[in-house]
């Protein structure tokens, strides 16, 4: 098994049936490939068990060599349940099929609703194994979707209370109005009219390409409207520029709630942000986006418009004066005091601001899609415009992230600076030849396992948190780094994080204080806009 969070209920029943041998392996494709070592040493098929995502498509290349060559390989995935499939839910991806015609057999469980469909799953799991046992031996692929709470039951009162913000969480609005409503029609003016003026109206840009980014802030140039700007909008960083809340995710609950909403791009890192934005149950929330997809996983939008930014241009109402004080005066007090409360320790929220701070002009900046783009969208500063800002956040998978950073830096002709955790590091530890090759820094923020998970509910279970989804490697990348000649740092300080690359910078954190730490962070926010 390979660390996740939507497959927690099956590594639970694993751990607590007691009759499995278990490994786990950071590399969802090493992991596949480890069980199809098994089964050809065996002959008995060894489970592959993953969390969803590009995670499941990571086990195709050892599906392909099982069916290949007949060897007995059981893939059982994770996945969103049937109702966030097409809705931009993070981490939601079609799997049905994603192994081609491979497998020797399919099984789609449904999503469970009672004790009733244990029997269901048994009938499905008989028909998986005996295919992969039979006559030809060879891969066979279960998918298993789940709802929250996917942690088990016996968590103590108010454990899941402030754990919000982790991988594929999702809430709906509530409300009548927030049934995920499809679009009620892309023509401009009759979208308008849903309008009254002025209007208490926020814009939310999430990933955006720059082409875009310069729509969307001329948008809100010229309509007074507050834009909120996702660390991948290209508009998050570089300097203060009037209108432009930085700090969403640390103003989220503190701020005035907006009647409309206009939401451009995919959607933004901060779930934080954009649940506490559907709970406030605006009267519209608009959604412009090309492509089929609502991008609405929260099920809050009244409209989608297939228009761009640059179609509104100088048509929204003029924004309430007072509404878009209060939300400049919130972002300029935790701006200005946001310095001082990191302070100069190095910890996981002190490297994302002091990167963005000092980050080279000509650099494009890569995110892996676990805690550094958390870190940087609620952390992040203000400090020189980088050339592109970037994360793997389609599927919000962390395979492939120093492979992505190098491509990035070929596509630029530009050096390029990737932060990343130790799981991402270790994920893609070949792709390291491809970073010696290119002007690419890596920061690897290492506290010895994955940290996102301390921030899930499943942390509270200490038998089960800290070998299956912490998995704690105790490696340092110094070796790795002299295996591929890549100049190496040890980050003592802040300003060891200057160096240039092509260069490994480790930075090296814990997980129980970067948990407290955030904590800490969010909770001084709130006092100073209470």
């Amino acid at each position: 098994m390979a660390p996740g969070s939507r497959s927690t209920p099956l590594v639970a029943a694993a751990v607590a049936d007691g009759r499995f041998r278990i490994q786990t392996h950071v590399d969802e494709r090493g992991a596949a490939f480890y069980c199809l070592g098994f089964g050809r040493a065996t002959g008995i098929p060894a489970v592959w068990l993953t969390t969803s995502g590009t995670a499941v498509a990571n086990g195709l290349p050892a599906a392909v060599e099982a069916s290949q060559d007949g060897v007995p390989l059981v893939l059982l995935t994770a996945d969103r349940p049937p109702e966030l499939i097409g809705t931009g839910a993070n981490q939601t991806i079609r799997q049905e099929g994603i192994f081609g015609s491979y497998p020797r057999h399919t099984e789609f469980l449904p999503a469970p609703e009672d004790a009733d469909s244990i029997d269901v799953v048994r009938r499905a799991v008989d028909r998986a194994v005996q295919a992969a046992t039979g006559e030809w031996p060879g891969p066979v692929h279960i998918n298993a979707p789940f709802r929250k709470p996917l942690e088990p039951t016996e968590v103590l009162p108010g454990d899941r209370e402030g754990n919000v913000g982790g991988p594929g969480e999702t809430a709906h609005a509530s409300g009548e109005h927030a049934g995920g409503a499809e679009a009620v029609g892309s023509e401009v003016s009759a979208f308008l009219r849903t309008m009254g003026s002025p209007a208490r109206g926020l814009l939310l840009a999430g990933r955006l390409r720059p082409a875009e980014a310069a729509a969307v802030q001329a948008l809100a140039d010229s309509s007074g409207w507050p834009l909120v700007a996702d660390i991948c909008s290209q508009l998050r960083m570089g300097p203060v520029r009037p209108g432009v809340i930085t700090l969403g995710d640390l103003l989220a609950g503190h701020a005035p709630a907006p009647d409309v909403i206009i939401q451009v791009g995919r959607m933004p890192v901060s779930q934080r942000l954009t649940r506490w934005l559907a709970s406030a149950e605006p009267s519209v929330w608009a959604v412009l986006a090309d492509g089929t997809e609502r991008i609405d996983p929260h099920g809050a939008a009244t409209h989608r418009l297939s228009v761009s930014a640059a179609a509104l241009q100088g048509k929204l109402p003029a924004c309430d004066e007072a509404f878009a004080a209060k939300w400049g005066s919130a972002e300029r007090t935790v701006r200005q005091a946001l310095p001082d409360l990191l302070g100069r320790r190095l910890t996981e929220p002190a490297v994302a601001n002091h990167l963005s701070r000092t980050l080279p002009q000509d650099h494009g900046l890569v995110l892996a899609a676990s805690m550094p783009v958390r870190d940087m969208n609620t952390f992040a500063g203000p400090g020189p415009k980088p050339r592109l800002v970037v994360s793997n956040r389609g599927a919000s998978g962390i395979d492939g992230t120093l492979a992505t950073a190098a491509g990035v830096s070929r596509g630029l002709d530009a050096p390029v600076t990737v932060v990343c955790g130790d799981l991402a590091f270790l994920h893609d530890l070949n792709s390291l030849a491809l970073i010696a090759r290119h002007p690419v820094r890596v920061v690897a923020i290492n506290n010895d396992g994955g940290a996102i998970f301390s921030f899930l509910p499943i942390s509270a279970h200490k038998e089960l948190f800290e070998p299956y989804f912490a998995t704690p490697h105790g490696l340092s990348f110094e070796h790795a780094a002299a295996m591929f000649g890549i100049p190496y740092v040890r980050a003592r300080r802040l300003e060891d994080l200057e160096v240039q690359g092509p260069a490994i910078v480790e930075v090296n954190t814990k997980r129980a204080e970067n948990t407290i730490e955030h904590q800490r962070l969010r909770q001084a926010a709130a006092d100073l806009l209470a």
